[in-house]
């Protein structure tokens, strides 16, 4: 028990050091959450900011999704089920990222972060989930709906490249789809409506 306690418990906290927070302040000394869309993620950082900085907010929560399975793997040395030592550490830094506690528990939408998981715990079906979401933004310029079908498909691709004995990542990719889906689901709202932002590489916002 003291090393799933440990693992949620750090996991979260990771999650919850946000990268597109950060990057604002250091940048500018402003809290990003008041320009854009108000999301920490990091197509608003593209969007106010630029690429250069979107670039690097991309890494700091992408990359605190893999350190939260190398820390897992740490305390599964030993553990009695380590896979659920793995799937519980990724999906506490999903949350963390989501429900931040330094930031009074307004977070992001947690794709970034969840692919940092899905690197490490099932690389070649998170790189096909990948090559879904570049296919769907490249054909339709929303970002969010390359999220959320990369992200539905993410379980299976899991499921028929890695066997039923993957079950934990399965249900794991299965939770998080679900998350994702609902923290995108404004976006839904805006894309049946006609009034989802696409995704233009054109100039930020000037702040800086």
């Amino acid at each position: 028990m003291i090393f799933i306690l440990s693992v949620v418990a750090i996991g979260y906290l990771l999650g919850s050091l946000s990268g597109g927070y950060l990057v604002g302040r250091l940048a500018g000394g402003f809290d990003i959450r008041k320009f854009g869309s108000g999301n920490i993620g990091t197509t608003n950082v593209l969007r106010v900011l630029g690429k250069r900085y979107a670039l690097f907010v991309l890494l700091l929560d992408f990359g605190k999704g893999a350190a939260s399975i190398y820390m897992a793997n740490l305390f599964a040395i030993g553990a009695m089920n380590p896979f659920l030592l793995r799937a519980l550490a990724g999906l506490a830094c999903i949350t963390g990222h989501n429900w931040p506690v330094f930031l009074k528990f307004r977070g992001g939408k947690g794709v970034a972060t969840a692919a940092g998981v899905f690197l490490i715990l099932s690389p070649l079906p998170f790189a096909i989930a990948v090559l879904t979401m570049i296919a769907v933004v490249g054909a339709t310029r929303y970002v969010s709906l390359g999220s959320i079908i990369s992200a539905a498909a993410l379980p299976f691709y899991i499921f028929v490249l890695m066997g039923a004995k993957s079950f934990m990542y399965i249900y794991l990719a299965l939770a998080i789809a679900a998350l994702i889906i609902w923290r995108h689901r404004s976006n839904l709202k805006r894309l049946v409506s006609g009034r989802e932002n696409k995704l233009h590489l054109s100039k930020p916002s000037n702040l800086l």
